[in-house]
């Protein structure tokens, strides 16, 4: 692996991954790659979703939408794209996403520099590509791209996730949320059903919490997980603020930035409020805790042992049992403790 040739790197773009905890997860990547180049300007690339997250980003200059489902659908779409870029004239891709299609934009970009993981039939479309093998599989997500970074000679950072919220939107989230402390409740997942805990246990922590502590509940999530909400929040004697559906990404930052605890699925915005230094108490059942846990000093992981975990599957094809065997007790449990007092 032949290490990056750093001179006259002035504009580097950034493909960031399709998933709002993924690219989470990339922050101290992009950490490592300002300061490496600490005078070139970092441009990201995303979809319409995760491109809100790095609008007024510390280690980010500017964001390139690219709307797979909008501007730049279909093969004329991703020239018309690449077209766009190619008049930018970056001088590095640094190719987060793994698929090949990042890596064919950025070739028809004119890219001259292109680093990324071997993956996805890609490695001739790369001038520095990194083998990904069984080890690299293994690693934490935010370990696995430093990791291809180190490979190529991008280094440094302060190895943590970061997020930044404007003071506006910290205003806007104080006058929704109210007086009191807050705790989330996250109670999605947008990668499938089988991440997801039960509705109705999450309405009996949010009960539970609220009677013991005196702190107002708040229910976070995205549009497919209305139902969801309403659900809890009829489940609840304690009324909740049900921002399910109401709140777009950085709307979504600044209020779980405000909270003294997230009670949540493995889901994106778990790792947002990681970013933001958020005790957190995390339900596993489906997914790895070793590679997707949350980064966080305040987190406790709640999971089973069970003979199927993780498969890794977005819908459980029998019983749900990994989730079905974390109980209300266990949950608690690990909040109290996040909030100062053990059950």
């Amino acid at each position: 692996m032949k290490s990056l040739d750093f001179s006259n790197i002035e504009r580097i773009l950034v493909r960031q991954t399709n998933w709002i905890g993924d690219a989470v997860m990339t922050t101290p990547a992009m950490g490592a790659i300002r300061a490496t180049f600490p005078r070139a300007e970092i441009v990201v690339t995303a979809n319409p979703l995760v491109a809100e997250l790095f609008r007024h980003h510390p280690d980010c200059d500017r964001v390139v939408v690219f709307d797979k489902k909008g501007a730049h659908r279909g093969a004329r779409g991703m020239l018309r794209f690449a077209g766009e870029l190619r008049r930018e004239r970056f001088d590095l891709a640094v190719l987060l996403q793994n698929a090949v299609e990042a890596a064919v934009i950025a070739v028809l970009a004119g890219i001259p520099r292109r680093a990324g993981y071997r993956t996805d039939g890609r490695r001739l479309l790369l001038t520095h590509g990194v083998t990904m093998g069984e080890a690299e599989k293994r690693l934490h997500h935010t370990a696995y791209y430093l990791h291809m970074l180190e490979a190529v000679g991008i280094r440094g950072g302060k190895g943590a996730l970061r997020l930044r919220c404007t003071a506006e939107e910290l205003d806007w989230a104080r006058k929704t949320l109210g007086d009191g402390e807050f705790v989330a409740i996250n109670p999605g997942a947008a990668y499938g059903s089988a991440k997801r805990w039960i509705p109705e246990r999450f309405a009996e922590v949010g009960d539970c919490l609220a009677r013991e502590y005196g702190i107002r509940v708040v229910l976070t999530g995205g549009p497919g997980e209305v139902e969801i909400g309403r659900d809890i929040e009829a489940d609840m004697s304690s009324r909740p603020l049900n921002l399910i559906g109401r709140t777009g990404v950085r709307q979504m930052m600044a209020v779980l930035s405000l909270c003294r605890l997230m009670v949540t699925n493995d889901s994106g915005p778990m790792h947002v409020a990681a970013a933001f230094g958020i005790p957190i108490a995390a339900i596993f059942g489906p997914t790895d805790h070793t590679t997707t846990s949350p980064l966080a000093e305040n987190c406790r992981i709640i999971r089973k042992e069970i003979d199927c975990a993780p498969c890794l599957l977005r819908q459980c094809p029998t019983d749900h049992r990994c989730m079905e065997a974390v109980s209300v007790g266990d949950v608690l449990a690990g909040a109290r403790q996040l909030l100062g007092r053990e059950g």
